[in-house]
């Protein structure tokens, strides 16, 4: 089976939303400040691990208008590798190797997890994200979680009346204060 790894940037009081410059935010592009050669390059060797990357239509939006336009090993590997995108109002996808999932989400989820290869990464994706926690669809959690304080914005975990246990399996600082934490559900 192919594991699914939600892999998100989040500043220490949990925020993930507009890391890289995304419009709306008052603290947008928080990550910039923190973003070395250690954590590009921690970022750079995910992505030649996993098999395709599994994002929501705001987060493709975002990529797809990025990605395309860089170059260099990491755009290779972001623009060739396979891409699904969870959306009821996109339809015909520009970026190289993006297919869209319109309907019955989860389970089409639970079927690219079958069989053998690599890891599906969640980038971003909140929504996307959180509607994975709420399927167990999730094998694991990492978190690359930077220095700074935001005070608001979208939170990778939503409020919930459940507990879920998480187990630690590997802590690495990525430069400049950045950790990345590793946790899979126990």
């Amino acid at each position: 089976m192919k594991p699914l790894i939600i892999s998100t940037l989040m500043t220490l009081d949990g925020v993930m939303e507009a890391p890289g410059g995304e419009p709306g935010h008052p603290h947008t592009g928080w990550a910039f400040d923190f973003m070395g050669p250690e954590a590009v390059r921690y970022k750079f060797i995910e992505v030649l691990e996993a098999e395709s990357l599994l994002v929501g239509r705001v987060t493709y939006e975002s990529f797809a208008d990025a990605w395309p336009k860089r170059t260099g090993a990491f755009a290779d590997r972001m623009n060739a590798m396979p891409k699904h995108v969870v959306s009821t109002t996109l339809r015909d996808p520009t970026w190289t190797n993006a297919t869209v999932i319109t309907a019955d989400v989860i389970p089409a989820i639970a079927a690219l997890k079958k069989g053998d290869g690599g890891p599906i990464v969640v980038g971003g994706s909140r929504i996307l994200a959180q509607a994975l926690m709420a399927h167990k669809l999730v094998d694991e959690y990492r978190l690359m979680i930077f220095p700074v304080l935001v005070g608001s914005g979208r939170r990778l975990f939503p409020d919930t009346p459940d507990k879920t246990g998480l187990r630690l399996t590997e802590s690495c600082m990525v430069g400049s204060g950045v950790v990345v934490q590793t946790y899979r559900p126990t």
